[in-house]
């Protein structure tokens, strides 16, 4: 990676939202692997699941600890808010749900340290490009959303069966006679839920990035701008910490609630 030096404030930017990409088809751009935004995701996900395993490796059925306390009453919460969307009797919503939220809060916390402690130490070792929030990036957030839909579609067909999915797409709001209308309709619906979910929470954590980058680049800029970047600094910081949780949370009932809308019957 060039100095910081030699980085203008735009280069500076644009240098810490490219992602570290690995090109499986020479011959085509599409077949290219983000390796940063898997790596740290991949890592948060363990780091999910090391919390609650030590939550449950020294579970207590009396007083418990700090940490249990904490996990139990999280996972109270999630659990009450899936129940509350889905009226089903699935035993799924709820491992869905606090899978989507954990996962996904855990991937947006990474925002709330500053792109160069990643980007400067990798930098030594020859690595040129590092963005580390999973969820700044698209197709992160779009894997994430297409797995919800494939869950849709799976739910769909439990509830209904295969001809009863079918009868409904074809018929359902207008009538067997409007069937070309209502598969446009349906069909807009399906593909619009995934993609609004992947795109409310991208914009949001891409958004969120370069405000934090551009306090960062205001730092540099003389003692006054040290000052004005640690204020700014300090105001977006705080928050965030209310917008990381809530578009974890947003991403997780939004999937509940589709998923819900999926088993009702026209």
């Amino acid at each position: 990676m060039a100095s910081e030096a030699e980085l203008t404030p735009t280069s500076y930017i644009q240098h810490h939202l490219k992602n570290l990409t690995i090109t499986v088809d020479d011959s085509s751009t599409f077949w290219q692997l983000h390796a940063d935004t898997l790596i740290m995701a991949v890592l948060m996900g363990l780091v999910m699941v090391l919390g609650f395993w030590l939550a449950t490796r020294r579970a207590t059925s009396g007083v418990p600890g700090k940490w249990q306390a904490f996990v139990e009453i999280v996972l109270e919460f999630v659990d009450q808010q899936a129940r509350d969307a889905y009226p089903g009797r699935s035993k799924l919503v709820t491992p869905i749900a606090i899978t989507l939220f954990f996962w996904i809060l855990m991937m947006n916390l990474i925002k709330m340290i500053p792109a160069d402690f990643f980007a400067i130490p990798l930098a030594a070792v020859g690595v040129d490009y590092w963005k580390p929030v999973p969820t700044a990036d698209v197709n992160a957030t779009l894997g994430m959303s297409i797995s919800v839909f494939f869950l849709m579609i799976f739910f769909a067909l439990r509830a209904k069966g295969l001809g009863g999915f079918v009868h409904e797409f074809f018929t359902a709001p207008f009538g067997p006679w409007m069937f070309p209308a209502n598969i446009l309709l349906n069909i807009v619906e399906l593909v619009s839920k995934p993609v609004s979910l992947a795109m409310r929470l991208f914009g949001n954590m891409y958004g969120g990035e370069i405000v934090f980058l551009l306090i960062w680049v205001l730092g540099g800029v003389g003692i006054a701008g040290a000052i004005a970047a640690g204020v700014f600094g300090l105001g977006w910081m705080l928050f965030h910490l209310l917008v990381i949780p809530l578009q974890a949370f947003i991403f997780m009932m939004l999937s509940i609630v589709y998923l819900s809308l999926m088993e009702e019957h026209h």
